[in-house]
C-alpha cells in the first residue's frame, strides 16, 4: 500500500505529524479524525523521502509555500478555530524557519488588533495584492475560511498551468543542449583529429569540408570569445526585459509570433479570466479588480489594453464589448464574457473561461511539442550528418589521391 504523510492538529492545538500507509488519503484522514483531530495536510510520500518536506532549507518564502499555509489556515478555519489559534498551528506546523517567522509576525498584529488583511500587508513583498484583496474580502463578508479556500484553489490551478508550460518545454530544451554539446564535441576533439592527414594529402579540399574545419578551428581558438558573447547577450536581454519600453516591444513579437503567439495569448486570458473572476466571486468590485488583474498579466501588450478597458468601463460601457474592441484577447472568451454578462453570472462565466483555455493551452502545447519534437530532432541529425558527410567526402578524396 502506499505511504502518507500527514500533517493534522486538534482543537487545542495540538500538531500531528507523520506517515501512515493506507490505501486512500481518505483512510488517513479517518483514521486521524477518529483520533480526533484535524487533517490538514495529507499528500502520497514521495519516492526519495522528500513529500511536503521538499521545500526544507529554502532561504525564502515561494510561492508553494504561501499556498500550502493559506491551505492550512482556510483548513483550520472551517474547522471551527478562532484565526489566533489557527495561526499558533501553522506556525508550528511551517516547512522553514522562514515561514514561521513571517506567520510570527503576522499573528503578533493579529493579536495586536490588526486585521489578517493589514498584519499581512505588513510584510511588505511576501503576499500580492492579489491575495491581500481577496483577504480583505473574506474577512469584509465574513468568510475568511472559504474565501482562503478559493485562494488556495486559484494557486493550485495556477501552478499546475505553469507546470504544463514549464514540463513541456523540458524535452525540447534537452534536444537543443545535445545539438548544442554534440556539435561542439565534432568541431572541437573530433575534426581536428582529421585536420592534419588531410594536410599531408596535399590536396584541396572540398568546400564543405574547409567550411567545417575552420568552423572548428575558430570553436578551438576562440571559444572563450563566444561563450563572452552568450552570456553578454544573456545579460542584454535580461536589461532589455527589465525596461519597460524594451518589454513592450518584445511582448508584441512574442504575440505576433506563430504558435508561440496564440500560446501566450490563452495562457494570459486564462489568467487574466480566473483571476478577475476569483476577485468579483469576492466581492471586488469591476473597476477596482481590473486594477489588481492588470498587475497579475504577464503580458504588457496585454496589460496595456487593460487600462482601455478600464477607461471605458468607466464610460458606461460594459466588460465584454471593450474586450472586443482591444482585439488583443481571444474572441471565444469576449464571447464568453459577454454571455456571462447578460446573463447575469459574469464570475461565473470568468472561471468558465478560465477552465476553457487552460485546456486549449495544454492541447496547444501538445500541439505546438507535435511540431517542434520533429523539426528539432530532423534540424540536430542534418547538422551532425553534414560534419560527417564533409569528413567522408575529404577521405575519400584523400584516398584517390593516395591510388
Amino acid at each position: 500500500m502506499p505511504v502518507f504523510q500527514y500533517k493534522a492538529a486538534d482543537a487545542q492545538g495540538v500538531t500531528l505529524t507523520g506517515e501512515m500507509e493506507a490505501r486512500t488519503p481518505d483512510s488517513v484522514a479517518e483514521h486521524l479524525q477518529a483520533q480526533g483531530f484535524i487533517p490538514i495536510l495529507i499528500e502520497e510520500a514521495a519516492a526519495g523521502g522528500g513529500g511536503w518536506l521538499g521545500g526544507f532549507g529554502r532561504a525564502r518564502i515561494s510561492q508553494d509555500d504561501i499556498a500550502m499555509l493559506t491551505r492550512e489556515i482556510a483548513t483550520l478555519l472551517r474547522a471551527g478555530l478562532p484565526l489566533d489559534r489557527a495561526l499558533e498551528i501553522v506556525i508550528n506546523l511551517a516547512s522553514n524557519d522562514e515561514v514561521a517567522d513571517i506567520l510570527g509576525e503576522v499573528r503578533k498584529d493579529v493579536r495586536g488588533g490588526a486585521s489578517l488583511y493589514a498584519a499581512m500587508e505588513a510584510q511588505k513583498g511576501v503576499f500580492s495584492r492579489f491575495y491581500l484583496n481577496m483577504i480583505r474580502a473574506g474577512e469584509a463578508g465574513g468568510a475568511l475560511g472559504v474565501v482562503m479556500a478559493r485562494l488556495t484553489e486559484f494557486m493550485e490551478r495556477a501552478k499546475d498551468l505553469r507546470e504544463t508550460v514549464k514540463t513541456a518545454l523540458i524535452y525540447p530544451t534537452i534536444l537543443v543542449m545535445v545539438a548544442v554539446v554534440s556539435v561542439v564535441v565534432l568541431l572541437i576533439f573530433v575534426v581536428p583529429q582529421f585536420t592534419q592527414m588531410f594536410e599531408e594529402s596535399g590536396k584541396a579540399l572540398p568546400l564543405p569540408t574547409q567550411i567545417v574545419v575552420a568552423a572548428g578551428e575558430f570553436m578551438q581558438a576562440w571559444w572563450w570569445a563566444l561563450a563572452g558573447g552568450g552570456f553578454a547577450l544573456y545579460v542584454l536581454f535580461r536589461r532589455q526585459m527589465a525596461d519597460p519600453d524594451s518589454r513592450y516591444r518584445w511582448d508584441e513579437r512574442f504575440l505576433a509570433l506563430p504558435l508561440v503567439g496564440d500560446l501566450v495569448a490563452k495562457v494570459e486570458t486564462a489568467r487574466f479570466a480566473r483571476t478577475l473572476g476569483t476577485l468579483l466571486d469576492n466581492g471586488v468590485s469591476l473597476l477596482g479588480a481590473l486594477s489588481i488583474v492588470k498587475e497579475t498579466v504577464g503580458n504588457s501588450v496585454m496589460a496595456e489594453h487593460l487600462d482601455d478597458v478600464s477607461a471605458r468601463l468607466r464610460e458606461g460601457k460594459g466588460l465584454g464589448a471593450t474586450l472586443m474592441e482591444a482585439e488583443i484577447f481571444p474572441k471565444l472568451g469576449v464571447h464568453m464574457v459577454m454571455v456571462g454578462e447578460e446573463t447575469g453570472r459574469l464570475s461565473e462565466m470568468l472561471i468558465q473561461v478560465a477552465d476553457v483555455f487552460d485546456r486549449e493551452v495544454q492541447a496547444a502545447v501538445k500541439r505546438t511539442l507535435g511540431m517542434l519534437e520533429p523539426a528539432l530532432i530532423l534540424g540536430l541529425g542534418l547538422v551532425i550528418g553534414a560534419i560527417i558527410m564533409s569528413i567522408l567526402v575529404a577521405m575519400l578524396s584523400v584516398n584517390q589521391l593516395a591510388v
